[in-house]
């Protein structure tokens, strides 16, 4: 379940085919980017690039922290969740679920700069995962940034090829940097996943695609 986002783009919008594109972008946030943060763990799988750990205690107090900002969000209560978000990141500044968290929700209130470094944290705590590089890649589109979030959604199908909202984004990044054979490659991914796509099929519609 994630929290409603449905107008986080609507100051960006302008004429022609970006009319679409609320409905596209809503359904990635409310579909691709959920509040299910079921498959990050505080841990770090980049030492490296980790900082350092803070004590066992404060961990375990950072996840207790991150999951109740998850239901917090869940149930619209944006404020409260991102105190609670931020707390466990003072705690421990490893946890890729609080990361990740509030990333959504800077991204809800179209704070797309700041969602975009939260999940490009998240995405060094927890590699190879395609929620992060989804999340960062509608901030990048929010922005503008076509061929960085054309990018981030390559990587993404590689780690979740079933995933409609993933192929639906590409489709549309691919279409703003001209590159009509990839973005119906993407667009019918989506339908072909998501038969009632409506966005996806619009858009494959717009490059010249047949549904």
């Amino acid at each position: 379940m994630a929290i409603p986002v449905p107008s986080f783009l609507s100051g960006a919008l302008r004429a022609g085919w970006r009319a679409s594109v609320p409905i596209l972008l809503a359904a990635i946030a409310l579909g691709g980017c959920s509040f299910d943060l079921g498959s990050f763990s505080s841990g770090s799988d980049k030492e490296e690039a980790a900082k350092p750990a803070p004590a066992g205690a404060a961990v375990a107090q950072a996840q207790v922290y991150a999951a109740h900002a998850q239901v917090l969000a869940k149930s619209g209560k944006t404020a409260e969740a991102l105190a609670e978000f931020n707390q466990a990141i003072e705690l421990d500044p490893n946890n890729a679920q609080a990361l990740y968290g509030r990333g959504l929700l800077y991204q809800g209130e179209k704070q797309d700069q700041q969602a975009i470094e939260d999940f490009t944290a998240a995405n060094g705590l927890k590699p190879q995962q395609a929620e992060p590089l989804l999340g960062r890649a509608v901030s990048y589109l929010a922005l503008d940034k076509f061929k960085e979030a054309a990018a981030d959604l390559d990587e993404a199908v590689q780690a979740d090829p079933q995933n409609a909202q993933i192929w639906s984004a590409r489709g549309q990044a691919y279409e703003r940097l001209g590159d009509k054979t990839k973005a119906a490659e993407s667009y019918g991914r989506a339908i072909g996943l998501r038969p009632r796509d409506e966005a996806a099929r619009s858009g494959l519609v717009r490059v010249g695609g047949k549904t």
